[in-house]
């Protein structure tokens, strides 16, 4: 019934009983002077008694007998009054527990329900406000506060999405020119040095790096905003198939292995798959019977790129020989799509910060590697605009398990147990 100690409720549940407490001690000792003071004012008042013979003796004494059992029933009385009035006093400090209780809650109510709005509210759904009622007091002035910090940030989260997507779409022309002016100045009939072809060679790259990260940039914007260009019913599994399909070279030229299996930790024994024609990819891509496997519901264009930033991430920061487990499962309510790959040994709690913004592990994620440290940016924030998450683990074997949580498309809850489903005949290493 009670909660943890140090809590607001329960210390003006101790302030209320402790005020009764000392009431009630009071009103006690004030019963008790009053009972002693009227037992004083019974007692008889002093002066000379006349002298009545020695026939009014017999009634004398018999006055003064009466008179002390008056007294003693008057004592007994105050003290019958004094216990009943500690016991009283006892059974009722019981009930103010209770009701000190009852009433601190109703007191604190508002503001438990001002900590759970304002425990809902997150960077997605800033908009939301407590819009507390109810009379001008200070609890309705602390609502009032909250909403217009909320506001603020509300902006402030606004701003800082519209100035990366407008700075990335106001970057794009003069890239563009910087690139048009870069094949008109090699492109000239005249003979060009072999340096400056060394030099634009080198410049076209670093254009399409930064070509990349704002691409980047602006696939994060928009997924952070929620702005969702197009909706749709999408295959995670069919899309995780192409995506591998699309990247068999960088898997040959790393000599990566696609391996089949479920997500144990054990490092999988090195094999190498044959290439698979587009027909047994199709296949692969589906269910039983035609089932569409791994299905959602969202942006074909996000989901895509999802998935193609974890199998892309798998291929870049892996080891050569290494190997690329992916599969997916589903439970009738979710879709969980999970990318797994060698490597070393990572820290977790590094790899925890891996979904922020430019987080990279170790010497291969300095930078040199042609990532832009965005591409699990990316997928956690896609997955959060579809209504899901992204997990990620470092293995203890080494390497790094990512998996995403995403609803699985107008499927009911069927209780049966999620089923991993390996993506088989699917490119490898080796040539085919």
């Amino acid at each position: 019934m009670f909660p943890r100690r140090g809590t607001v409720r329960w210390r003006f549940t101790a302030l209320y009983v402790g005020l009764f407490l000392l009431s009630g001690t009071a009103l006690l000792a004030l019963a008790g002077l009053l009972a002693a003071r009227s037992t004083r004012v019974s007692e008889a008042v002093p002066g000379t008694v006349p002298d009545l013979g020695p026939a009014a003796g017999p009634a004398l004494a018999r006055i003064e007998q009466l008179q002390q059992e008056v007294s003693r029933l008057q004592d007994t009385r105050a003290d019958q009054l004094l216990l009943g009035s500690a016991v009283a006093l006892a059974v009722m400090a019981v009930v103010s527990v209770v009701l000190g209780w009852y009433v601190a809650g109703r007191v604190l109510r508002p503001l438990r329900a001002m900590t759970a709005a304002t425990r809902r509210i997150t960077a997605d759904n800033l908009h939301e406000r407590l819009a507390a009622d109810g009379p001008a007091d200070e609890l309705k002035d602390l609502s009032d506060t909250i909403d217009g910090l909320l506001e603020r940030l509300e902006g402030s989260f606004a701003a800082q999405r519209r100035f990366v997507a407008d700075a990335s779409h106001e970057l794009r022309t003069p890239l563009a020119t910087i690139r048009a002016s870069l094949d008109v100045a090699v492109g000239k009939p005249a003979p060009v040095a072999a340096t400056t072809l060394t030099l634009a060679g080198r410049v076209r790259t670093e254009l399409d790096r930064v070509e990349q990260l704002l691409e980047s940039f602006l696939m994060l914007a928009r997924a952070e905003h929620r702005a969702l260009p197009d909706t749709g019913r999408l295959s995670l599994r069919a899309v995780a198939v192409r995506a591998l399909a699309a990247r068999a070279a960088d898997l040959g030229a790393g000599r990566l292995t696609v391996l089949d299996g479920g997500t144990d930790d054990a490092a999988p024994a090195a094999g190498t798959d044959a290439c698979a024609p587009h027909a047994a990819r199709a296949a692969a891509a589906s269910g039983p019977a035609g089932r569409e496997a791994a299905a959602v519901l969202g942006s074909p264009t996000l989901l895509t790129r999802m998935v193609e930033n974890l199998v892309d991430n798998a291929i870049r920061h892996n080891h050569e020989g290494g190997w690329i487990r992916v599969t997916t499962d589903e439970d009738g309510a979710t879709v969980r799509l999970t990318v797994e790959s060698g490597g070393a040994v990572l820290d977790p709690g590094q790899v925890a910060r891996l979904a922020q913004p430019f987080r990279r592990l170790g010497a291969a994620r300095t930078g040199t590697d042609g990532g832009s440290g965005l591409g699990l940016s990316i997928v956690a924030a896609v997955a959060a605009a579809h209504g899901g998450g992204l997990d990620l683990h470092a293995r203890p074997a080494g390497g790094l398990r990512a998996t995403v949580r995403l609803p699985a498309a107008g499927a009911a809850a069927s209780g049966a147990a999620p089923v991993a489903t390996p993506l088989a005949d699917r490119p490898g290493g080796g040539p085919s």
